[in-house]
């Protein structure tokens, strides 16, 4: 039996950090873990922004309120869940997360949180646990889950090298010539060829 572990961001919704960029027009923020892989580095960064800029958590969430799943994910995420168990393993956080998770029907999803002081000002972030992604793989392969892991970017590579089957889905080409070794799905359609042959779906 199989459990999907899946990243969030890339792969059913598009980059917030990359959305909140747009709207308010600074460059920075739109990096993410595919540019820098140390996510820690890349978090103390753009809470500096925010902190320079006097952004607050509702700015972002304005925001992500009017963000929409990528263009096929709710159609595809129907179709795994038809088949398989499903696990959103992201490191967004909770007080982002609630309009996406509505939008994509309230698939299950780990995340981690933020520390926000009563002005809204985002003063830190808490995360689940370290290495929380390939954690929670290993915590399913011990209920004897077999792990098929689908990610984009840096901050998902040990989960997919742990992974029975880990797939990369429209990662950038730096992530790719770095991890030859994984298979790259461009689309749902190819996403789902990959998963249908791990599983024996024919369907």
């Amino acid at each position: 039996m199989y459990i999907v572990c899946a990243d969030l961001e890339g792969v059913f919704v598009p980059e917030i950090w990359i959305e909140f960029a747009q709207r308010t027009q600074i460059p920075e923020l739109r990096l993410t873990t595919r540019d820098i892989p140390d996510y820690d580095r890349l978090m103390e960064r753009r809470l500096a922004i925010l902190m320079e800029k006097g952004l607050k958590l509702k700015d972002i969430q304005e925001t992500i309120a009017g963000m929409q799943p990528l263009a096929g994910a709710v159609e595809f995420l129907d179709w795994l869940r038809a088949r398989l168990q499903v696990v959103i393993i992201s490191d967004t956080f909770v007080e982002f997360a609630r309009p996406l998770m509505e939008k994509l029907k309230w698939p299950m999803l780990l995340c981690h949180s933020l520390a926000v002081a009563q002005d809204g000002t985002i003063s830190g972030y808490r995360l689940r646990q370290r290495d929380g992604k390939k954690r929670a793989l290993l915590a399913f392969r011990s209920l004897n889950y077999g792990i098929i892991a689908v990610g984009d970017s840096y901050n998902d590579v040990d989960m997919l090298l742990s992974a029975d089957r880990g797939i990369l889905f429209k990662p950038p080409q730096n992530v790719v010539d770095e991890f030859p070794q994984l298979p790259v799905a461009e689309d749902y359609e190819a996403l789902k060829g990959i998963i249908r042959r791990t599983i024996g779906d024919t369907v």
